[in-house]
């Protein structure tokens, strides 16, 4: 069986959750919350991506640092130019991707930078988690034969 695509995975998700630079932490954290969503996606006005706000930014760049959010805005605790994928990376790839690096979170960006979607591990069926833990393992394997 062929594998699902990382944009075959968010297949049917809701429209894409963006903020302005200059959107205060509140106004984001309300956004994601009326969305259902761990993240947001920082846009200039031409649409391209700036950067991504996730529940982790603002817990450990907002909250922990007593910063007020009604009068923080993204763009002072965003993660900048966030690791993105493209839509045709199989979905096992984009975890293992996530494992071995920490996120949560992957913005799709097509090759002409378009914003496509963010895949989150929610979006893998078991069977891909699966998978990219045996690669994770695998390439933890060959990295320490190798030195």
């Amino acid at each position: 069986m062929t594998e699902r695509t990382v944009l075959q995975s968010i297949q049917g998700q809701r429209v894409l959750v963006t903020a302005a630079p200059h959107t205060t932490v509140v106004e984001a954290a309300c956004i994601m919350t009326r969305a259902g969503c761990g993240s947001i996606l920082v846009t200039e006005v031409d649409g391209s991506l700036s950067g991504i706000l996730t529940e982790r930014d603002l817990m450990t760049r907002v909250l922990a640092k007593a910063r007020d959010p009604a009068k923080t805005a993204v763009a002072e605790v965003m993660t900048r130019h966030p690791y993105c994928v493209g839509p045709e990376m199989p979905v096992s790839e984009a975890v293992v991707i996530m494992i071995e690096r920490g996120f949560r979170h992957l913005p799709i960006v097509s090759k002409d930078t378009k914003i496509m979607g963010v895949f989150s591990v929610r979006d893998a069926l078991p069977r891909e988690i699966d998978a990219a833990e045996s690669l994770a393992e695998f390439r933890d394997q060959m990295n320490d034969a190798l030195g």
